[in-house]
Parts: C-alpha cells; structure tokens; sequence
C-alpha cells in the first residue's frame, strides 16, 4: 500500500534543513572535543618534557658545583706535581755523604786510621744508571789519609775500598814508612764515585731515603 505525505511542503523542507543544522552541530561538537583531547595531551607530553628539561637542568647544576668543589683538589694535584719536579731536580745527582761515612767505617782496617778524608762531586752528574758492560760514569772522588801498619793493612784497604757499591778505581797516591822504620806508614789515596753511589731520588727513583 502506497504512503501519502500529507506534511506541506514548507514544513518538510523546514525539517529537512533542522536535521541538517543538527548534523552540522553535532560534526563540529565532536570536532571540537576532538581538538580539545588532543591539545589536552600534547600539553601533558610537553609539560611532561619540561619536567625532564628542569631535571637535567638541576641535575647539571649540581654536577658543575660538585665539580666546582673538587677543582681545588686538582689545583692541588698540579701544585704537588710541580714541587715533585722541583724536589727530583734539586736532588739529582745526590750522593749521601753519611752513607759514605758509615762504609768507610765498615772497609778501614782495624790497624789503620784516617787523619783526613774529602769528597767532591762533579759539577755535571750523571743521574742515569750505568748499562751493565759498560765504563760506568764517574759522578765525583773522594781522597783520603791517614796511617797503617805494614804494608798488608794498605792492600787491604784498597782492596776493601773496591767492595763499596759505587766507589771504583781505588788508588794509593803515595805510602811513605816513618823515620823510625817502625813498620807504620802515612798514606794518601782515593777513590772514583760512579752512578751506584747516589742515592735513589738522586737516580731519579724514590723521593724517599
């Protein structure tokens, strides 16, 4: 069976362009929210970004303030260095002389004694070890005299002289028997210092000794 519209056609036409205004409506209410969700999350995305942004920027400056505080201990470090420098340069070339005086104690014959004893280093020394086979280099001497009994006692201080790390090429510059031919005679000798004879810092080793 037919449908008859008995709705005049103005009123038609009015309900046809109400709906139509609705839709319109509706469309850009939806729009709308949708425009409003989505700035709603960008802003959390960037307040979120932010957040980590004034991290990082607080995290940094305490890092540069931490810093800030141990850059004194470097200063420091770069003070303690210098004076290191300066200390292993004012002790190249050292040779104890109380050591010296503490071996001769040890070499001297008992029937002998020293009436005099020098010792003078060199105005350049060598402040390297000398390579095993080689001619050692001579760092200073040292002279000494005095007075033995017999001949044995001189050889043997020779002899005992060589035994001393460091000292070489012992030599006996004059040996002359007394007046009275008792069997004592003075005497002056010496010996070469080589690099064994300077100290560890004077080596250029340990700061210590």
């Amino acid at each position: 069976m037919s449908q008859v519209n008995l709705l005049p056609p103005e009123l038609l036409a009015r309900q046809k362009t109400r709906r139509l205004t609705s839709m319109i409506i509706l469309g850009g209410a939806i729009g709308v929210a949708l425009l409003l969700a989505f700035w709603f999350f960008e802003s959390q995305k960037l307040s979120g970004v932010n957040d980590d942004i004034a991290a990082q920027n607080a995290t940094n400056q305490q890092l540069q303030t931490q810093i800030a505080q141990l850059s004194k201990y470097q200063d420091l470090q770069t003070q303690a260095t210098a004076s290191q420098h300066i200390l292993s340069e004012a002790y190249a070339g050292e040779v104890s002389f109380s050591q010296m005086l503490l071996d001769l104690s040890r070499v001297i014959p008992s029937n002998m004694y020293l009436t005099s004893f020098t010792s003078a280093l060199s105005t350049t020394t060598a402040t390297t070890a000398t390579t095993p086979g080689t001619t050692p280099a001579f760092v200073g001497s040292f002279t000494a005299a005095g007075e033995g009994q017999g001949l044995t006692s001189l050889t043997s201080w020779l002899t005992r002289l060589e035994s001393v790390t460091g000292w070489v090429n012992p030599w006996l510059s004059t040996a002359t028997e007394t007046n009275d031919r008792s069997g004592i005679y003075t005497f002056s000798s010496g010996a070469d210092l080589s690099t064994d004879a300077q100290t560890a810092r004077g080596q250029g080793g340990s700061s210590g000794g």
